[in-house]
């Protein structure tokens, strides 16, 4: 069984009420508390020593990509964090020294983006660190984006570059929270979510909420240089499409707009964050499934994103 069953499984019978806008199956929990014009917005996430990152890791940036993962998911509904809570767990022979790197690296994030930390638990894991943010924000009701919006005609969009994440980048990204409330103040934004498992596993995800397919075009996925530079070296197994594909913990935006806004929205963009690339990579269709066109025609894409427990 892998997450998405598992999740899947575990999620079919949850509890609800009527304060719940959007549940479990989006980047973000949407809640009404009675707020005018604004839902309230959940979201948790958490990363593992030995899976997110490694006992060599810098504290500081371990304590930063905690954060951001969560962060990333406000950016892709949209939304504006105000606080975090953290739970931390330890194994009992912990240096205090660095943890405190940690919560140095919590902080200047947090910060950066005027999140209160608010508090959280601390608990003894006796096998290797983790980290759980859950963080609380709130969004405009009208400038809210899901997953589940994607039309036919719409053209998909990618921030940044795709691949080789594992070189870096997973531990420094800047979640694209400032891009993001520019799209939903100046576009009609159809659907939205972040990539964090790779673009073949999480536009797979958005395809199903929205009940569409998607055409990708091969040559205008951006690929990262890391994973262009891993290919030629030979230190990375997969070629630098397979990667932009699969690797996932890119962290970048990826949305669908009207086809009429294609254009207005890459010139915004270069205007407004001439240092981030935008590119218009496919566009959505009525079949159901993902596919990619080249010099030889049209192919049933064979290849998923990063998936736990697999």
């Amino acid at each position: 069984m892998n997450e998405f069953e598992l999740i899947a499984r575990l999620t079919a019978h949850l509890p609800t009420n009527a304060a719940v806008v959007t549940g479990p199956g989006d980047d973000c929990a949407l809640v009404d508390l009675g707020i005018p014009d604004r839902w309230v917005v959940f979201k948790t996430d958490a990363v593992v020593e030995g899976v997110h990152f490694t006992k060599s890791t810098e504290p500081g940036k371990v304590g930063h990509k905690a954060l951001a993962r969560v962060l990333s998911d406000f950016a892709a509904a949209a939304a504006t964090p105000v606080a975090a809570l953290v739970t931390l767990g330890l194994p009992r022979a912990f240096d205090a020294g660095w943890v405190e790197e940690v919560y140095r690296g919590l902080r200047t994030t947090a910060e950066r983006w005027n999140v209160a930390i608010v508090g959280g638990e601390t608990t003894t894991n006796p096998d290797r660190t983790l980290l759980s943010v859950s963080a609380i924000g709130t969004v405009a009701r009208d400038r809210v984006v899901r997953r589940s919006g994607a039309r036919p005609g719409d053209g998909i969009f990618v921030s940044g570059t795709l691949g080789g994440s594992s070189e870096g980048h997973h531990l420094d990204f800047v979640p694209r929270l400032a891009e993001a409330a520019w799209l939903t103040e100046n576009f009609e934004v159809h659907a939205m979510i972040d990539l964090s498992d790779g673009l073949a596993g999480d536009l797979r995800h958005l395809l199903r909420a929205s009940g569409v397919g998607a055409e990708l075009l091969q040559d205008a996925i951006p690929i990262s240089r890391a994973a262009r530079l891993n290919a030629r070296t030979g230190d990375a197994a997969k070629p630098p499409l397979l990667a932009a594909l699969t690797d996932g913990e890119d962290f970048e935006l990826l949305f669908t707009v009207p086809a009429r806004s294609a254009v207005p929205v890459l010139d915004g963009w270069k205007a407004r964050f001439p240092e981030t690339p935008l590119a218009c990579i496919g566009r959505i269709v009525e079949v159901q499934g993902l596919r990619l066109r080249d010099d030889k025609g049209v192919r049933e894409a064979p290849v998923h994103g990063y998936v736990h427990f697999t």
